[in-house]
């Protein structure tokens, strides 16, 4: 009579082992490899395991996520690439042999065997928001742990490139949070059920620091059940928070910006005659608009926010655009020399002088003797006016008002550009802090 292969090659075995073991039969059986492998032949062949069959009804199966490291975070692509591995855990009863009244002998010296996901059922996970790959998680190479009571550890590692939602609101002191989200597919979630490892849902023991992010938090949570055509999915999420590290891009982003922010009044303390005021002003604009063209590659092309480094540098870029027109103003003005200026200009120029306390340029008249010396000059032409004496003021020539422009455009914006930065930086500290 013949006998299939497997059952000869386990009679041996066990025949080994009880000749092996006469003088001894109350003692706890050693491991060996015989003995190890009369427990895979009975598990996988002797009791007819399907790799394809779900263990239960409903599968209770717990997930947890190794952060390694983080590869990058692109926020013009809005992708997130991470290193790490996933650790699955699951209980099947077939793959059990402690305190079970079936087994053919006593398997208790074995703790635990290894097997690969060819041999074993595994529940089917996918990364929802992946950009790279859809296919469901697996790992031929990666062994599983099988325990004595059928309770399987299974750690398939990867990279992970996801979809995030960027948020450049801050640029470039900025925090994103991004999702990673697993569920099951082909199994409904009355057939599978995920939850979180209650101990440590994310494990950051061998994390490696990342040069431009550092990481704030790594939580999971239980998401929602997806619906795909109809059926319910069982789902997971873990949320990884990024803060950019603030020393490169303060150097080499917020402080350029800032500083060519000043440059622009600077221009109307420049000689009109010097030759060089609208070269200036131009070398200033020119440099803001190539300087926007370069920040713009690294900000993503959305319209869900606006970053607040752009609205800063598109009002510069006004403040600089209109700077060259006040300057050709001022410029034409000044080579009109001498020529005098329309009443219209003569007369809120003036206003602004007297105002100023600088009517004493723009009189050409010897003030009455008889008038209290400690009055000052708007008081004393308003005496004049009074008394009905004639007096001649000198008219406000064309120079004059250039001249009057230079420093009434220069108080302007050094008071524009000063409240629009400190406006601008408060916006960005306090947003860093509070993510601190």
């Amino acid at each position: 009579m013949d006998l299939p292969p497997g059952t000869v090659f386990c009679t041996l075995s066990i025949l080994t082992f009880s000749l092996g073991h006469e003088a001894a039969p109350s003692s706890r059986p050693v491991y060996f490899r015989a003995l190890e492998t009369a427990l895979r032949t009975e598990l996988f062949n002797t009791r007819n395991y399907s790799a394809l069959q779900r263990p239960d009804q409903k599968v209770t199966t717990k997930v947890s996520l190794t952060l390694l490291t983080i590869n990058e975070l692109n926020i013009k692509e809005q992708l997130l690439s991470i290193s790490g591995y996933l650790t699955v855990d699951w209980k099947d009863d077939r793959l059990s042999w402690s305190n079970r009244s079936d087994t053919s002998q006593d398997y208790t010296s074995i703790n635990f065997l290894f097997s690969t996901e060819k041999y074993v059922w595994t529940p089917a996970l996918i990364v929802e928001n992946s950009i790279d790959d859809m296919s469901i998680i697996s790992d031929n190479k990666i062994p599983m742990r099988i325990t004595s009571g059928g309770r399987i550890h299974w750690s398939p590692s990867g990279i992970y490139k996801v979809s995030c939602e960027s948020d450049i609101t801050y640029y470039p002191l900025d925090s994103q949070t991004c999702i990673i989200k697993f569920s099951t597919r082909g199994y409904t979630q009355a057939e599978i059920n995920l939850k979180l490892a209650a101990e440590n849902p994310v494990d950051l023991s061998f994390y490696s620091s990342n040069g431009e992010w550092d990481l704030v938090t790594a939580i999971g949570y239980k998401s929602s059940d997806r619906e795909r055509g109809g059926q319910s999915y069982s789902s997971l999420s873990f949320a990884i928070t990024l803060r950019r590290r603030p020393l490169f891009h303060a150097i080499n982003t917020i402080f350029p910006v800032i500083l060519m922010a000043f440059l622009i009044p600077m221009v109307y303390k420049m000689p009109s005659d010097s030759g060089e005021k609208m070269g200036y002003c131009l070398t200033v604009l020119l440099a803001y608009a190539v300087y926007l063209s370069l920040i713009s590659d690294n900000i993503p092309s959305t319209s869900m926010n606006v970053c607040y480094l752009s609205i800063y540098l598109g009002l510069t870029l006004t403040f600089s655009t209109i700077s060259v027109n006040i300057v050709i103003l001022i410029i034409d003005a000044y080579y009109k020399g001498d020529k005098e200026a329309p009443d219209w200009i003569d007369t809120i120029c003036r206003k602004l002088c007297c105002h100023r306390g600088k009517c004493d340029t723009r009189i050409n008249k010897v003030i009455p003797s008889d008038m209290d010396g400690g009055m000052n000059q708007h008081d004393i032409i308003a005496e004049i006016l009074q008394t009905g004496e004639n007096f001649e003021v000198e008219k406000l020539t064309y120079r004059q008002f250039s001249e009057i422009l230079d420093q009434l455009f220069f108080v302007i914006y050094m008071i524009a550009i000063t409240a629009t930065t400190l406006i601008f930086l408060i916006l960005l500290l306090v947003h860093y802090h509070s993510s601190l």
